[in-house]
């Protein structure tokens, strides 16, 4: 907000050491109708003093007895005040050279005395100028901190989607799963003690229902909150790819290339990567139309990377950046609470490759401890 709209004087520290100057530089903002306030000072002791009334602008001869503007300049910053008020070069003798070095240093503008009636203008537009420039940083630093927040509450929300995922998955263990196998077996015993045709038929009949619904329950808890990761990332992913292949007939390759042959990476990156694949697989079901599918997982003591490709139908740039394309957006940001990053390259008729890139030194972990097998 400028001071000509809230009526407020100007407070100017004038740096010079010509008297005659300073009633010049006086005169020609009087005379342009500016309401101010102006104070003079000539060493780098008393400017440093009046420095701590706050001025609204600083006008500064270049050179000065013993020092110029830009050790004043440095005086301003030191202080902490560079990005509160703007410094306008007014002198008589500065050349190009210097003054851009001063621009360049942070100064906002110069003016020669020679043209001091510019001075209110020179002023004003300096004032606009920080004006607007402080502006833009406080949207900046708003915007940062939404984005923060938004990061914030996304990490929040994927721990807890994790932590129930881990709390269903356990229920159907031991509630669902627990009362088909009592089922199973009171089926069993009828069976054993039936006396008829019709009797056996139905028994069968319930027996194979029941194995469907024992077989889902391990299916969906398995992706819930999958236990084979105890049994390490690679032979995870291998369970992913054979069961794709199994669900859907297309072959699913995977290569592995980790030292030692096995993932160091912390548990919470793995579920990343485990995930990663999940999802990715899931969409090649929905979109690719392909014939193939190759998951690499590569580690070593730099990062860890996972890609899966395809050799589908790919993915044309707008529907990336479709508001909906939650499942790709998601990756994007389990990679990035990873400490990672998710690339997707994709040729329309050529296939789509997602690939994830974790480094091992930078990955947080997620979730908070917790039981992860059901």
């Amino acid at each position: 907000m400028s001071h000509e709209s809230t009526g407020q004087a100007l407070h100017i520290l004038h740096l010079e050491d010509s008297p005659v100057d300073h009633e010049l530089a006086r005169l020609a903002l009087q005379r342009a109708g500016l309401q101010f306030s102006i104070e003079r000072v000539d060493t780098l002791e008393d400017f440093d003093h009046a420095l701590a009334s706050r001025p609204d602008i600083v006008l500064a001869d270049y050179q000065l007895p013993g020092f110029n503007a830009l050790d004043a300049w440095k005086h301003v910053q030191e202080a902490g005040l560079a990005s509160q008020m703007p410094v306008i070069l007014l002198s008589g003798a500065i050349g190009e050279t210097a003054a851009v070095q001063a621009i360049q240093q942070g100064i906002s503008d110069y003016l020669l005395k020679d043209s001091i009636g510019k001075l209110a203008h020179t002023i004003t537009r300096a004032l606009e100028i920080h004006q607007a420039h402080r502006e833009r940083e406080h949207a900046a630093r708003e915007l940062a901190a939404s984005q923060q927040r938004l990061a914030e509450l996304a990490e929040h929300l994927q721990s807890s989607i994790e932590q129930e995922r881990s709390a269903i998955a356990r229920e159907i263990h031991d509630d669902i799963g627990g009362a088909l196998t009592a089922v199973k077996f009171d089926l069993a015993w009828l069976s054993r003690h039936s006396t008829g045709e019709p009797m056996d038929g139905h028994i069968k009949a319930a027996s194979d229902m029941l194995q469907h619904a024992l077989g889902a329950s391990q299916r969906i808890m398995l992706n819930l909150r999958p236990p084979i990761l105890d049994q390490g990332l690679v032979p995870a992913l291998q369970w992913l790819a054979d069961s794709f292949t199994r669900r859907t007939g297309i072959p699913a390759r995977l290569q592995a290339r980790l030292e030692g042959g096995c993932s160091r990476a912390s548990r919470d990156v793995q579920l990343v990567a485990y995930r990663t694949a999940q999802e990715s697989l899931t969409n090649i079901t929905k979109y690719a139309q392909c014939s193939r599918v190759d998951i690499d997982i590569a580690e070593d003591r730099a990062a860890l990377t996972l890609e899966v490709s395809d050799n589908g139908r790919g993915i044309h740039g707008d529907e990336l950046e479709k508001p909906k394309s939650f499942g790709l957006k998601g990756l994007q940001e389990r990679a990035r609470m990873a400490g990672g990053w998710l690339d997707i390259s994709s040729q329309p008729g050529r296939g789509t490759a997602i690939t994830l890139t974790v480094p091992m030194n930078d990955a947080p972990d997620l979730t908070p401890n917790e039981e992860d097998t059901p």
